[in-house]
């Protein structure tokens, strides 16, 4: 049996590694990173800021990163004292540690050393992979608050390629949008769903950037709605992989919208802060989704007869 404190303990840290990643994208969106200066983990030479709009939104990330940070210790702690022989649990919490410590390194990094987009771009990534972490102990947690569950019906073999195949291909777009916002490159496609006015503009510059970007965000919708029609035809209610793909077709347009309303705000800064965080947040659910998907679809694969 799973505890209610230990539960509630895994969601705090769920909780607060979602408002890490969303507070280091609102860095990048205001443009915040060198807020702080060279210091680190100082913020330019003193524990308490003098106040300017980049540096609270700097320090203020690194301080809820800290706070997390000790929360994601007695997690992982609490996890190898009472789940220690669930080699799943564990699993999670030593990603969340090892991915929570990795992005702290990075950004520490990237103060002290400026790093290239392409690099920085890699930060997000990071830092999804952490909350997706932390996201499936969660769900774990609550599968087995009351013991292990009755186990579901098998997945056939044919399903877990395919969402291992999407999970993958997600950290691709979102590799390519976090490389967007840190080339500065939102406004190289104006208009949606055409390109600067074009159904295919000249793909050079940011504009060549962006729309790839989209390409491949519609080649995700296609992927994410011929898996669901799949899954639904080959897989049993019971196993709950029906109900996810269904969810993350319903988040993949959602976050295709977002995405068109990021375009639409582009030069109103302060909505276009708002709707970029919503793209973020609306890209947390599906890869959590996408990752639960592939890992059950792994565990509940039949076996070769």
């Amino acid at each position: 049996m799973v505890s209610s404190r230990y539960r509630r303990l895994a969601i705090a840290v769920c909780i607060g590694m979602l408002i890490v990643l969303l507070a280091g994208a609102l860095v990048t969106n205001t443009e915040s990173g060198r807020g702080c200066g060279d210091d680190w983990p100082l913020c330019n030479g003193k524990f308490v800021p003098a106040y300017t709009l980049e540096s609270l939104i700097e320090y203020s990330h690194r301080l809820v990163t800290g706070v997390v940070g000790l929360i994601v210790v007695l997690l992982f702690i609490a996890t190898r004292r009472s789940h220690r022989k669930s080699g799943e649990a564990v699993f999670y919490a030593s990603g969340i540690l090892f991915f929570t410590v990795l992005q702290a390194l990075m950004g520490a990094a990237a103060v002290k050393w400026p790093q290239s987009s392409e690099v920085m771009a890699l930060h997000f990534g990071i830092s999804l992979l952490a909350f997706a972490c932390t996201l499936l102990l969660v769900i774990w947690a609550y599968r087995h608050r009351d013991g292990a569950p009755v186990k579901p019906a098998r997945v056939p073999r044919s399903v877990y390629p395919l969402t291992w195949f999407a999970l993958l291909y997600c950290i691709g777009i979102v590799y390519i949008g976090a490389y967007i916002r840190h080339t500065d490159s939102s406004g190289g496609c104006l208009g949606w769903p055409l390109c600067n006015g074009e159904v295919v503009p000249e793909l050079t510059g940011a504009t060549g950037i962006v729309f790839i970007h989209r390409v491949v965000a519609i080649i995700m919708f296609i992927i994410l709605v011929a898996m669901y029609y799949f899954i639904k035809r080959t897989t049993a209610p019971e196993s709950g992989l029906v109900r996810a793909s269904a969810w993350s077709v319903i988040l993949v347009v959602t976050q295709v919208l977002s995405g068109a309303l990021l375009t639409v705000t582009i030069g109103n800064e302060e909505v276009y802060i708002f709707t970029s965080l919503l793209h973020n947040l609306i890209i947390c659910g599906l890869f959590g989704i996408l990752s639960d998907m592939a890992i059950r679809s792994w565990l509940l694969r039949e076996r070769k007869q």
